[in-house]
């Protein structure tokens, strides 16, 4: 069997993609032997994966591959800081990049601050690779101003420039990535993501303490700017007379530099809008089965695939996404598409209007969502690919699977109670006492930072102040 380096957030570390690697590996393990490389100061929480995988301190890489080279090292890269230190690592041994964004610009930020100490370096970046209007960007981003622009700069060069190859979710991220550099080698490898047992909505509701007969949209995941909550907000206004019982609840933390509080009492909607915060998976997957609609509406994108959206469809709920980015390659019988532009609101209350009032509609686009991931989003096909693009890549010859998953996961931990009804967003990390320093918070808040990033951003407001800045 090969030997494979994987590098990746693992949990506890504040990132979707250690849970897509704790997923993937039992995996993963049946063609190849896998070491695990992570942060020195990172304790893994997974005993299923630690009993089967041997763990090695990230700085040790180099040192390992110099003295009996891996067959292929694969990394993971997406937005979140937690990645510095495996940026750090692909700088210096080469291998296959997983990226699970195109677009890195607000981890380029965050590491020239934090880890380089030198945020002049991100500027100068983003005028040597875009020009005038790149640097124009940089210098508002710089200054806190966290301006929709920064998507159409994606910083991702670096990265691809390292790669030995590539693997990617999407066709629009391969796509885009040719432009970048034409000629890497990539392999599209769709998102694998566990199928869910079915959970009933009457039940959901009442574990939740839902009134079961209320019409429910929920959406899920890290609310930022770019989660479109006021179109949906606008819609509820109208929806509501018609439906005058209807709620929306918003399950997942709230960005620290996005004001969804005043937003709701602007809307006067407090009375008819829940947000949780972050919740535990067994309460997330309750909410989903309470929903009648799931929302994952999301524009601009860093080119990301969702694997929340994954669950919501394998979970068998009528959902609405955004037709932008990777997005418009789900079937249309598969997700209703919501187009962000002029015509956004109108479609938004078209399709809610339709699939409250045709539940035998909202069934079936629920039943073909749930029939597409069990089809095209397995586990093991995701572990198949990688496989075989490496494979391909490095000349091996077919690796086949050798033994049963590694592991199976761990049982739910007792779900926590429901969250109050009322909407309460996370609190804000302190106030910033420097551009600077804001740049850099409001870039770790609109990545999914929260309070509970606060050692990092403790972290960055000292690295910032060492430069006087």
């Amino acid at each position: 069997m090969k030997r494979i380096a994987y590098i990746s957030p693992l949990n506890p570390a504040p990132s979707g993609i250690s849970d897509y690697s704790e997923e993937l590996l039992p995996y993963l393990g049946q063609h190849c032997e896998i070491t695990l490389y992570a942060d020195e100061k990172l304790r893994p929480t997974n005993r299923a994966m630690l009993a089967q995988l041997p763990l090695r301190p990230l700085p040790q890489l180099e040192r390992d591959q110099r003295q009996r080279p891996y067959d292929a090292v694969i990394y993971h890269m997406g937005n979140s800081p937690v990645h510095a230190p495996i940026w750090a690592a692909m700088r210096r041994v080469p291998g296959v990049v997983v990226l699970h964004e195109f677009v890195l610009n607000h981890f380029m930020l965050n590491y020239a601050a934090v880890v380089r100490r030198d945020v002049a370096a991100y500027e100068a970046e983003a005028a040597r690779r875009y020009g005038p209007d790149g640097q124009r960007v940089a210098q508002l981003m710089m200054r806190g101003r966290l301006t929709d622009a920064a998507f159409d700069y994606p910083f991702c060069e670096p990265v691809l420039e390292a790669a030995e190859g590539l693997i990617a979710h999407s066709q629009h991220v391969i796509d885009r990535a040719a432009q970048v550099r034409p000629g890497l080698p990539s392999a599209l490898v769709p998102m694998g993501v566990p199928l869910p047992a079915p959970l009933g909505r009457a039940a959901a509701r009442a574990r939740l303490g839902i009134p079961a007969g209320a019409p429910i949209l929920a959406s899920f995941g890290h609310i930022n700017p770019y989660k479109r909550i006021e179109p949906v907000l606008r819609a509820m206004r109208e929806l509501r007379e018609r439906y005058p019982g209807l709620r929306y609840i918003l399950v997942g933390s709230v960005s620290a530099n996005y004001p969804l509080r005043s937003i709701i009492e602007r809307h006067r909607l407090e009375d008819a809008v829940t947000v949780t915060g972050y919740v535990e998976r067994a309460d997330f997957e309750a909410y989903v089965a309470a929903a009648d609609i799931c929302l994952n509406l999301r524009h601009p994108t860093a080119g990301e695939t969702s694997a929340s959206l994954l669950r919501l469809l394998g979970a068998g709920r009528p959902t609405l996404v955004t037709a932008s980015g990777s997005f418009t390659e789900l079937p249309r019988d598969v997700a209703a598409q919501v187009d962000p532009d002029a015509s956004e609101g109108e479609l938004l209350l078209a399709y809610c209007y339709l699939l409250l009032a045709r539940p035998d509609v909202a069934a079936q686009l629920g039943a073909n969502a749930r029939a597409f991931v069990a089809r095209q989003h397995t586990l093991e096909q995701a572990a198949q690919g990688y496989m075989r693009f490496l494979a391909q890549r490095y000349g091996w010859p077919d690796q086949p699977a050798q033994r049963p998953p590694l592991w199976q996961p761990e049982p739910e931990q007792p779900a926590s109670p429901p969250a109050p009804a009322a909407a309460q967003p996370a609190t804000a990390p302190a106030t910033p006492t420097s551009p600077a320093v804001a740049a850099t918070a409001q870039a770790i808040a609109a990545i999914g930072g929260s309070e509970a990033d606060e050692p990092l951003l403790r972290s960055a407001a000292r690295a910032i102040g060492d430069l006087g800045l």
